[in-house]
């Protein structure tokens, strides 16, 4: 689970740096689109990379659900009668961490589906032109109403899994916690705020 969800937090910073270059305007953004379907050429053929770090992620998604089924059927099987009076400290975030996995399992399938596949994305998906594909389901409602909910979802599960598998791989201690908190919080709202910052550009109008 720690080691997983790592694995997503590190492709998750990398994204959103990358998302950012949509303020840059179109030739930027679909630029590093580009860049990222040829890069490590000559040595490695088109988009090898790319689907490099697909299969990554794809296995480091099922490992994390697995993962979350077993710690689940643990928890039950230790406890199969609910305690009588719950922990009253237990954030929002750690008492969400189901759900919001499960709100961020069904929000990447209509990610991929309305931007990578064009599936089900609104105005008609451009293949090589990302910009106009982010312009075009971020002038939705019902575009801006999932990316924000899942966005909220990503950090909240950020907050509480951080010093979960900092925990977890041992790295923390009484001295360490508050350090621990403090980087997870900070950067729970850097991904939220950086994530959330694209659709909002295109709702004002700062991206079109």
């Amino acid at each position: 689970m720690a080691v997983s969800g790592l694995i997503m937090l590190g492709y998750l910073v990398a994204h959103v740096a990358g998302n950012l270059k949509v303020f840059f305007g179109p030739e930027e953004f679909n630029g590093y689109a580009h860049w990222l379907r040829v890069v490590g050429a000559p040595v490695l053929h088109h988009e090898w990379a790319l689907w490099i770090v697909r299969v990554v992620l794809v296995a480091a998604v099922v490992a994390h659900a697995v993962s979350a089924y077993q710690l689940s059927r643990r928890d039950l099987k230790a406890r199969p009668t609910p305690y009588v009076h719950r922990r009253g400290r237990a954030s929002y975030a750690t008492r969400t961490m189901r759900w919001g996995g499960i709100v961020l399992a069904l929000f990447i399938v209509w990610h991929i589906l309305d931007l990578t596949t064009g599936t089900v994305h609104s105005g008609g998906f451009e293949e090589g032109r990302p910009y106009q594909n982010v312009v075009d389901t971020f002038s939705t409602w019902y575009g801006n109403v999932i990316y924000l909910v899942a966005m909220l979802a990503v950090g909240l599960h950020v907050r509480h899994g951080f010093w979960s598998a900092a925990q977890t791989l041992g790295l923390g201690n009484a001295r360490r916690d508050r350090l621990l908190k403090i980087l997870a919080n900070g950067l729970a709202l850097l991904l939220t705020a950086g994530f959330v910052s694209v659709p909002v550009a295109v709702m004002t109008g700062v991206v079109n």
